[in-house]
C-alpha cells in the first residue's frame, strides 16, 4: 500500500487514526499500531508478512540470548550466528541471482541457475532496523526488549516500514512506553505529510513519466546531449521529490501518533562536496552505515590508508544495499573514489577555493551523472547514454516531443524548491519545519494540496515508487 493511493489516504489512515484517538492507554495503542502495521504490509504482499514476522521472531530471541548470556566468546558467536542469519534472508531474496550471474560470467557457464524469486517489499529496511536493536543489546548499549509487540511494533510500524527513514532502536524506545498527542503535534503532522504527498504526487510522477518513457527508446533514437542530461536532470529531481516526499510523509505519520523520527533529507542539491551531499541525503542511511560498519571496521582509527579503504568499502556497500546489480556496484564504487579523493586532497581544495559557485558545480556534476549510473540498469545502455550526455549525435526524439509547457513549468519549480528558495528565503525554510504553529494559511495550502492530489491519483496519474524495490 502506497501513502501516495486514494486508498491509503481516504480509507487506511483516517480509520486507524480515529480508532488510535478513541482508545484509551498505551499497551492498547500499540496493538492497534501493531495490527495496522500488519494490515499495512499485507496488503500488497500478504505471504511476505510470515517473513517480516520470522524476522521479528528470530531478532527477539536473539535479543534474549545476548542479554542473558555473559561469556564474552558464546556472546560473540551469537552475534555472528544472528548477522549470518539476518544478511541471509536477505541475500537470498535480494541478491541470489545477481550472485548467480556473477559466478556464470566468472565460470564461463551455468553453474548457478536463476530463480523466480519475488524481492519482499521493505526488506532491506526493516532487516537493517532489526539489526540496529541487536547489535546494540549485544553491545549493552540499550536495554533489551522483554515485550515481543513492542518490538515487533518498532520493526514494523507502518509509516517507516517501507521505505524509512531506518530508526535505530534507541531513538525509539522511550516513545514506545510513553508519548504524548496534542492538536499542535497532530496538526504539523497533517503540515508534513501534506507536503511529502505533493511532493510526490506532483513533481515526482510528473517527472517518473517522463523519464521512463525517454528510456524506453534505444540511446541510436536519442538526440544527444540535450535530450540526455535533460532526462537525466528530471531524474535527479523525481528521486529526490519521490524520496524526501515519503521521508516527509513518514515523518508527518509518526507525528500524528506521537512519534518522533530523525529527518532524512536536508537538501542535499545545495551541497558543496560530495561528502556533505552524504551528510544530507538519506540521513538516516548514512549514520547507519557510520555507527554499524564504519565505525566496527576501524573508521579512522588506524591510519590514512586503512581510513581510504574502510571508506571505499563503506560506499561500495552502500550501492549493493540500493540493488543486486552492476550498475548499483558501480555506483557505490563511484561514490567511494570521490569519498576517498576528497579525504586526500579535494576536500582541501575545495575549502579553500574562494568561489564556492564552483563547488556547488562540481558537486552537482558527480551528483547527475551517479544517478544516470543509478537509474540505468543495463551496462551496454550506461555505456551509450553516457556518449550521449558527452557527445553530439543526431537522433530522431528531441527535447520537445517529450517535455511540454507543463513539465517545463514543474522542471523550473522543483529545481527551485528543492532548496534554491529556501536559501535565499530563511524565513520559508523555517516555516516547513516549524512544530510550534499551523497558520491559517497551512491549512489552506494543505486543503489545496491534498485536493488537488486526489485529483491526480483518481485520473490514474503515473504513481511508481523507487524505493520499493529497496
Amino acid at each position: 500500500m502506497l501513502f501516495s493511493s486514494l486508498v491509503f489516504i481516504w480509507y487506511f489512515l483516517p480509520i486507524v487514526f480515529f480508532a488510535y484517538m478513541c482508545i484509551p492507554g498505551i499497551r492498547a495503542k500499540n496493538l492497534l499500531l501493531l495490527a495496522a502495521s500488519i494490515l499495512f504490509y499485507a496488503w500488497g504482499e500478504p505471504k511476505f508478512v510470515l517473513l517480516m514476522l520470522l524476522s521479528i521472531g528470530i531478532n527477539y530471541i536473539f535479543g534474549m540470548l545476548l542479554d542473558y548470556e555473559t561469556k564474552k566468546r558464546r556472546r560473540q558467536l551469537l552475534m555472528a550466528l544472528c548477522l549470518l542469519i539476518n544478511l541471509g534472508l536477505l541475500g537470498y531474496y535480494k541478491y541470489f541471482n545477481f550472485l548467480a550471474e556473477l559466478v556464470n560470467d566468472l565460470a564461463g557457464r551455468e553453474i548457478l541457475g536463476a530463480r523466480e524469486i519475488v524481492l519482499p517489499i521493505g526488506i532491506s529496511f526493516y532487516t537493517f532496523q532489526a539489526l540496529s536493536y541487536v547489535v546494540d543489546v549485544y553491545r549493552r548499549t540499550i536495554r533489551v526488549q522483554k515485550n515481543p509487540l513492542d518490538l515487533a511494533l518498532y520493526i514494523s510500524f507502518f509509516p517507516q516500514l517501507i521505505a524509512g527513514p531506518i530508526v535505530k532502536y534507541y531513538e525509539i524506545d522511550a516513545q514506545l512506553k510513553r508519548r504524548s498527542i496534542t492538536a499542535q503535534r497532530m496538526a504539523c503532522g497533517i503540515k508534513r505529510f501534506s507536503y511529502g504527498l505533493g511532493k510526490k504526487v506532483i513533481f515526482a510522477n510528473t517527472f517518473a513519466a517522463v523519464v521512463d518513457n525517454v528510456l524506453t527508446f534505444p540511446n541510436e533514437s536519442l538526440a544527444g546531449p540535450g535530450l540526455a542530461w535533460f532526462t537525466i536532470l528530471l531524474y535527479t529531481l523525481q528521486i529526490y521529490y519521490d524520496f524526501s516526499g515519503y521521508s516527509d510523509m513518514a515523518i508527518g505519520l509518526g507525528k500524528m501518533f506521537g512519534f518522533d523520527f530523525m529527518e532524512n533529507f536536508n537538501y542535499p542539491y545545495m551541497s558543496q562536496s560530495i561528502r556533505e551531499f552524504w551528510r544530507r541525503w538519506h540521513i538516516s542511511l548514512s549514520t547507519w552505515f557510520k555507527e554499524y560498519l564504519y565505525i566496527p571496521l576501524g573508521g579512522n582509527r588506524k591510519g590514512r590508508v586503512r581510513t581510504y579503504i574502510n571508506l571505499f568499502i563503506v560506499f561500495l556497500v552502500t550501492g549493493l544495499w540500493h540493488g543486486a546489480g552492476k550498475n548499483f556496484v558501480l555506483w557505490g564504487a563511484y561514490y567511494g573514489v570521490f569519498i576517498v579523493a576528497e579525504r586526500m586532497f579535494l576536500g582541501k581544495l575545495l575549502e579553500k577555493n574562494p568561489v564556492k559557485l564552483l563547488n556547488h558545480m562540481y558537486t552537482m556534476l558527480v551528483v547527475v551523472v551517479g544517478w544516470m549510473l543509478f537509474r540505468i540498469e543495463d551496462m551496454g545502455k550506461i555505456h551509450g547514454f553516457a556518449r550521449i550526455m558527452f557527445f553530439r549525435q543526431p537522433g530522431d526524439f528531441t527535447i520537445p516531443m517529450f517535455a511540454d509547457r507543463r513539465v517545463l513549468f514543474f522542471f523550473a519549480a522543483g529545481v527551485l524548491l528543492a532548496g534554491p528558495l529556501q536559501f535565499w528565503c530563511r524565513p520559508l525554510k523555517v516555516h516547513l519545519y516549524d512544530e510550534e504553529r499551523v497558520c491559517w494559511y497551512d491549512i489552506a495550502v494543505m486543503a489545496v494540496l491534498l485536493i488537488f492530489c486526489t485529483m491526480l491519483l483518481v485520473n490514474n496519474t503515473y504513481n511508481p515508487f523507487i524505493y520499493f524495490r529497496f
